[in-house]
């Protein structure tokens, strides 16, 4: 089982764990594209691969380290629910060889977070609620697109038989039912 940074102490700064990487496991962090093309930052956290989720693949190519990409559109239609095993394994064998990796998209914000979930779920065994109350206490603005949700609760329930999230209907169409406090009072324009 890999450790969780749970108990982990809160970053220094808002900016920093906005902006810079954040460990989400022992061998998996999160951040956005600047992130990857930083070799500082990328030397200061002993990352070896680097997985990059967007369209574009500008990521600098450094010396000594893997990279991955899968070009990916932020929007409800991209199915990244095909990549999920995939990048998930991908991160398992690097930490088994000692290594850590970067899952990265172009803001941090939908199509990474939505990876790393997967990936928390198939790995830790986290149920989907628990795996977004952890990413969302180490990263607050995550926010997966509602095609993303609805293939991680499909991905949920293939792992473990059964839903902890559900995709409801709100003021603001569908969404998943943990933001379903927030829009309650919301007029949709």
């Amino acid at each position: 089982m890999i450790r969780t940074m749970d108990n982990a102490p809160p970053s220094k700064s808002k900016t920093s764990s906005l902006s810079g990487p954040i460990q989400v496991t022992d061998g998996l962090y999160l951040s956005n594209a600047s992130v990857a093309s930083n070799y500082i930052c990328l030397t200061a956290h002993r990352i070896t691969c680097v997985i990059s989720v967007y369209l574009e693949n500008t990521d600098h190519h450094y010396p000594n380290f893997q990279y991955l990409h899968f070009p990916m559109g932020d929007t409800p239609d991209s199915f990244l629910f095909e990549h999920f095993e995939t990048i998930s394994d991908k991160i398992c064998i690097v930490e088994s060889n000692g290594g850590r990796t970067l899952l990265h998209c172009a803001a941090g914000i939908s199509r990474s977070p939505s990876l790393c979930l997967a990936y928390l779920m198939k790995n830790n065994g986290l149920s989907l609620l628990a795996a977004h109350t952890l990413l969302k206490k180490r990263r607050p603005i995550i926010r997966p697109n509602n095609g993303f949700w609805e293939q991680l609760i499909r991905f949920e329930m293939e792992l473990f038989g059964k839903n902890t999230v559900q995709m409801v209907n709100s003021p603001m169409g569908l969404i998943p039912d943990i933001y379903e406090e927030e829009t309650k009072n919301m007029i949709p324009f």
